[in-house]
């Protein structure tokens, strides 16, 4: 089997365990806190986690998402627990996005609230209850999916989490293909961003010399299997009168990623 290189490993787990600490500390206070992005896809994919040192994917940052009525709680806990707020923690409030530091290691912590709002929004309220310590699977899935100019790091989070897990329907470590489709069917513009790159997803697998045949093959199966359900989906009258539009008129929300 191959095998993630010693110091990737321990870089990778380390901001793994740091995120899960602040989510626990959070938890201990009644604070519901869930962590988001490449961290989120390491907790859920251990035994395809070589995949990631093959895939030459590194963690850079550690972000958060909590429920807009816990904000001050989520704030101040982060700051007794040593956080500093970052010098351009305010330029990003307005996103709903605070930023902090690790003084000790210079890593910085994003921290959400309520819903991520980049090219498409999503939604966060009743849901992070779904999973622990993590968003859910499908969360992770449409949060890496739905940015217009998906860049090389998401596909390749995206690539692993396929790899380590089924399209089903609510299931514990199952992709929840039933709601993904269901969320894209009322949303024109979301489900053209997002079928978009599930075909990029697609595209890039023979590129990934790290991949052997067998994880392309059960990728493409996979990637089949959501599209199967993404189409099949009965579509609102919303989506259908802006299908017509199409991309004529944009469909997405123009955004700066700073920092992400």
């Amino acid at each position: 089997m191959r095998t993630v290189s010693a110091s990737a490993a321990s870089s990778a787990a380390s901001f793994v365990e740091e995120a899960k600490s602040i989510v626990e500390a959070a938890e201990e206070k009644g604070i519901v806190l869930r962590i988001l992005g490449a961290n989120a896809v390491r907790i859920h994919c251990a035994r395809f986690a070589y995949l990631h040192d093959a895939l030459q994917r590194e963690i850079t940052d550690i972000d958060f998402i909590g429920y807009g009525k816990q904000n001050g709680d989520v704030l101040k806990l982060l700051d007794s627990l040593g956080y500093v707020s970052d010098k351009r923690m305010r330029m990003f409030q307005f996103m709903g996005r605070y930023l902090f530091e690790n003084p000790s290691n210079k890593r910085h912590i994003d921290v959400f609230f309520d819903k991520l709002e980049f090219s498409h929004t999503i939604d966060f309220k009743g849901r992070l209850e779904l999973d622990y310590p993590t968003i859910s699977l499908a969360d992770i899935f449409l949060q890496k999916m739905q940015i217009v100019q998906i860049n090389e790091k998401d596909i390749r989070d995206v690539v692993v989490l396929l790899r380590e897990h089924g399209i089903g329907a609510q299931a514990k470590e199952t992709i929840d293909g039933d709601y993904i489709a269901g969320l894209l069917s009322k949303d024109w513009g979301f489900y053209y961003t997002i079928t978009t790159n599930i075909g990029k997803v697609r595209a890039s697998l023979p590129e990934y010399k790290g991949l052997a045949p067998e994880d392309r093959s059960d990728i493409s199966a996979k990637i089949d299997r959501l599209s199967e359900a993404i189409e099949k989906h009965e579509k609102s009258l919303g989506w259908k009168m802006r299908a017509k539009t199409g991309t004529k008129q944009r469909w997405y929300k123009e955004v700066d990623e700073t920092g992400l």
